[in-house]
């Protein structure tokens, strides 16, 4: 497994474009809390349901002051297409593409033998500090419940 970030380090900034085309940065939401929800591959199972669950569950993210970022190596174009199959209308997703991974790296959960990230979640508070970090089973779906308790 990964060497994923540290909970009391400094969340490493980055810009990424979201399914919209938008260019999004960890320092566009100081003030608030960041939950990034790494998701190894568009279009499979697990991933599908990781980010419907947080969809569903926006609102209760919106009340504890955090906004939900997923993320994958997957390009924007097919987070594009898959936000709009999956009714993603809430939260955003991030292409960590191009250079491949390098978020993922900066984080710690990139896997070279995959060529992915890890499934993982990390809470950055509204300081840009990191709060939380869990590395998942590959084919496990994080629980919202617990997440949703670390805030």
């Amino acid at each position: 497994m990964a060497n994923i970030i540290k909970v009391g380090e400094k969340a490493p900034d980055f810009k990424l474009q979201d399914q919209s085309e938008k260019e999004i940065s960890l320092s566009l939401f100081k003030g608030k809390k960041v939950l990034l929800s790494w998701h190894p591959l568009a279009w499979t199972a697990v991933c599908t349901d990781q980010m419907r669950s947080l969809e569903r569950n926006f609102k209760q993210f919106e009340e504890k002051n955090t906004v939900v970022l997923g993320l994958s190596i997957d390009s924007q174009p097919s987070k594009s297409v898959w936000a709009r199959v999956l009714c993603l209308n809430n939260i955003k997703i991030l292409a960590d593409f191009n250079p491949l991974g390098e978020v993922s790296r900066k984080y710690g959960i990139f896997r070279e033998d995959r060529g992915s990230s890890e499934r993982a979640n990390i809470l950055i508070d509204e300081n840009g500090m990191v709060i939380w970090a869990k590395l998942y089973e590959i084919h496990t779906l994080p629980d919202v419940a617990e997440i949703l308790e670390q805030l």
